[in-house]
């Protein structure tokens, strides 16, 4: 159990830097591309993949992990509380913004529409995510940087 524990977390982890290299190349395709390429939905849609399968991991680590515990005053715990329910919902946040963003660009037309859905939805995205990572500066939770 600790080793499937122990491989879901660098995975997690790993993972979570294409997600954020993903997202930041189609916000910057968003402002910058001056036509909607192929490459430009592959790009959208990666970002998108990534994310989900980002979610699928960090569900099976939340079933798994020693860091979610439903005790006694766990909501006065701040690492239990993180992991238990900050995380958890703020990401769920952030990929339903996501996959409304890369569904409103499918629907879109032109090429300025689809790219504003991804610049708002994507960028919204981006930023509740790198709220809700447990960055290795905050150190009460306990994350690393892989």
């Amino acid at each position: 159990m600790q080793t499937l524990n122990s491989i879901l977390n660098h995975s997690h982890s790993g993972l979570r830097w294409l997600v954020l290299l993903f997202l930041l190349l189609a916000i910057v395709n968003a402002f910058t591309a001056k036509s909607f390429e192929k490459k430009h939905k592959m790009i959208n849609l990666f970002a998108l993949i990534t994310v989900h399968l980002q979610l699928v991991i960090g569900l099976f680590q939340y079933f798994l992990s020693d860091k979610v515990k439903f005790i006694d005053g766990w909501m006065k715990n701040p690492l239990l509380r993180f992991y238990g329910m900050e995380h958890l919902v703020g990401m769920l946040i952030a990929i339903i913004l996501i996959t409304i963003g890369y569904s409103k660009a499918k629907r879109r037309e032109n090429y300025t529409d689809k790219f504003k859905a991804i610049r708002i939805f994507y960028t919204l995205g981006l930023i509740i995510i790198l709220l809700f990572i447990p960055w290795p500066f905050r150190s009460i939770l306990g994350g690393g940087w892989f």
